[in-house]
């Protein structure tokens, strides 16, 4: 039996909850892949687990996302090979350990231009614009759309991604430099709104016609100005809870905003095959090799210090992308 070092929670709370232990990797089922991982990504839907915002019944691991080279494979997977480097955004809780078994559908193959690190920081994050963008209200070019926290890890993706596209991103941000850093990786304009009032912003910005659709992956905080940003029946995408989640609505304030449309979009439902997974990840992939996206990893923290890692995420102390990294 095989055993990995991994990150487990016995009860919910905050970043001290996350031990490391020594568990067992059994042998991989028909339709899994055992990876050896190198690295791992970080996002706040890790933050939701380990507080319980997205309930996991106790013992669980963490994680999504990570990149590692595959060391066994089950009878039944076809698309994937015993030495491949692969990589998975969308996966069963774990991916916070150094060895694991994960269905084969959810791992991608990764190309010899894109390392480990892009690949594990890329992933969820790379395959969430790349369903927002194409998926969820499907950009054509020349829109001017608005995306909050443009800075993070998602963001500075969706500012690259749009720029590729030729769509004007109007970002939010919370301090100059993190609005400086939007603007480099290709926001048309960012709003700092630790100063600025966003909505009347977007109102100037649009000359009056405010925008055809709202990624918000913040919640709570920017639900009612990111409605007030949209134009009539246009698109409020509410893809991420940073703020803590979005409850008690109205959906009359959708009336006298404009019979404006509201969706509640998640990975798992856009990726659901290996199919569907593999083309979403090859469009990733093929921005990065063109030298259309780069992959910003702000910070490092080695496994042990996942603790750390998340402590700083919560206070906005990160930019870009974080990943855990293995000795």
């Amino acid at each position: 039996m095989e055993h990995a070092n991994a990150i487990r929670v016995h009860q919910h709370g905050g970043p001290e909850v996350m031990q490391i232990e020594r568990v067992e990797v059994p042998p991989v089922g028909p339709d899994e892949v055992r990876i050896r991982h190198r690295a791992i990504g970080l996002n706040f839907v890790d933050v939701y687990c380990r507080t319980g915002l997205y309930p996991n019944p106790v013992p669980h691991g963490l994680g999504f996302e990570a990149a590692g080279i595959i060391e066994a494979v089950g009878a039944e997977v076809t698309h994937l090979k015993v030495g491949d480097r692969a990589a998975y955004g969308q996966s069963p809780l774990g991916a916070y350990a150094d060895l694991r078994n994960v269905p084969a559908h959810n791992v991608v193959a990764i190309p010899d231009a894109v390392s480990f690190e892009q690949a594990a920081a890329l992933m969820l994050k790379g395959l969430t614009v790349q369903y927002l963008f194409r998926q969820t209200y499907r950009l054509k070019g020349h829109e001017t759309i608005l995306f909050h926290a443009a800075a993070g890890g998602v963001g500075l993706i969706a500012c690259q991604w749009a720029r590729a596209l030729g769509v004007r991103l109007i970002g939010t941000a919370s301090t100059p430099a993190k609005a400086a850093l939007a603007r480099q990786h290709g926001a048309w304009e960012v709003i700092d709104y630790s100063r600025e009032n966003v909505a009347e912003r977007v109102l100037e910005l649009t000359d009056g016609q405010k925008v055809p659709v709202v990624y918000d992956g913040v919640g709570k905080a920017t639900w009612e100005t990111s409605l007030d940003c949209l134009q009539p029946r246009g698109l409020m995408v509410s893809f991420g809870n940073a703020s803590g989640p979005v409850d008690g609505v109205n959906l009359g304030i959708l009336a006298t905003k404009g019979s404006l449309y509201v969706t509640r979009p998640t990975l798992g439902t856009h990726v659901p095959t290996v199919q569907a997974m593999q083309a979403a990840a090859a469009e990733v992939f093929d921005l990065v090799t063109a030298g259309k996206l780069d992959v910003i990893i702000g910070q490092r923290f080695p496994l042990h210090e996942a603790a750390q890692a998340h402590a700083a995420l919560v206070a906005r102390q990160t930019t870009g992308a974080t990943v855990l990294t293995l000795d």
